[in-house]
């Protein structure tokens, strides 16, 4: 990690630290919990889409495997919350991998399609699936996370720990964006034809992503299985893997920092609303809570019409823009300075 990234990353770790001081209250500190979880789904989703330029609509379904495997595991069978985690990500390798092989030869709405069609599919054996998963009812009695008998109980805790495995998937994904494969997935991203060409195995390295990804929205589940205690199929719907994909595009596809702002954005979006509905009520203004799908579709809107490189982009070319401005303004005070002593 170099440069701007690196100060980037260390503003990250500075701001993880920082804010259980500044949100002292258990439910905004786990909205920040659950924006930990869908930040690193999103990454991973990031790599796939924005460097590699293989569209997924089916994250969501490696969300429930990594959620179920552990729930199901450390609530039926008492394993260890770790070793229920890491079968999980096996699982979930396994599963990529015999999917991304005939998967990824597709391009384009196809492959987007079959990405689609596989979560349904989860989604649908988490519902039907009675005896293992629960079905509708859930799963209940998974136990929180602990280190060496240590559990982690409170909020403020998960937090931490959350955010941490946050900060290690923006390490993990700018480390391998700046090696050979991501090189090599880049020049994928820009033309297969040109890639291949130059001797890049494109179906090696397309699986291997799509692995690696998988692998991050694994354990997100995971992650958020311990959290809750329970789960349903509710959460892991087909809506929730366009979600991802809204949360990378919003954020900026092309970037690991804008998918995590694309990420924090959305899913704090629907608590600013909830926020401005009941200070509008008290206005005396009616606003039915219904609006907020037209309030949060509106802004969407906007945003990909108006903002098409993603809100990331868009910001740094603002400051951009404002710091040539103000250099331009100070060039001109400068030189109308020493034209007046010069008379």
């Amino acid at each position: 990690m170099k440069g701007k990234n690196s100060a980037g990353f260390l503003v990250l770790i500075i701001s993880i630290i920082l804010i259980p001081f500044l949100v002292t209250n258990d439910y905004y500190l786990g909205v920040l919990i659950f924006t930990a979880f869908n930040c690193l789904a999103s990454i991973g989703l990031c790599l796939l889409m924005g460097y590699a330029g293989q569209i997924s609509i089916g994250h969501g379904a490696f969300v429930a495997i990594g959620a179920y495997t552990s729930g199901i595991l450390t609530a039926k069978f008492a394993w260890s919350p770790w070793i229920a985690m890491l079968c999980g990500v096996l699982l979930v390798i396994v599963i990529a991998f015999c999917l991304g092989i005939p998967a990824l030869r597709l391009k384009g709405h196809y492959l987007a399609m079959a990405t689609l069609g596989f979560a349904s599919i989860v989604h649908i054996v988490a519902v039907a699936a009675v005896d293992l998963t629960g079905g509708p009812s859930g799963l209940v009695n998974i136990p929180r996370l602990d280190f060496f008998g240590y559990v982690l109980n409170s909020d403020k805790q998960y937090f931490y720990f959350s955010w941490s495995v946050v900060a290690l998937g923006v390490y993990i994904a700018f480390n391998l964006i700046n090696s050979r494969v991501g090189r090599g997935l880049q020049a994928i991203h820009g033309s297969e034809d040109a890639a291949a060409s130059l001797g890049i195995n494109i179906t090696s390295y397309k699986v291997q992503v799509f692995i690696l990804s998988a692998v991050f929205a694994s354990v997100s589940g995971s992650l958020y299985a311990y959290y809750m205690n329970y789960i349903d199929p509710g959460p892991f719907d087909v809506s929730y893997s366009v979600l991802l994909v809204t949360m990378v595009a919003v954020g900026g596809l092309h970037n690991i920092w804008g998918a995590l702002i694309g990420a924090i954005f959305l899913s704090l979006l629907p608590e600013f609303l909830s926020f401005l509905s009941d200070y509008l009520q008290l206005l005396g203004i009616e606003y039915q809570p219904d609006y907020d799908t037209l309030v949060y579709g509106g802004i969407l809107l906007t945003i990909m019409l108006f903002l098409p490189e993603g809100i990331f982009v868009s910001l740094v070319n603002a400051i951009g823009f404002v710091k040539a401005s103000m250099k331009k303004l100070a060039g001109k005070k400068f030189s109308g300075g020493s034209a007046g002593r010069e008379q």
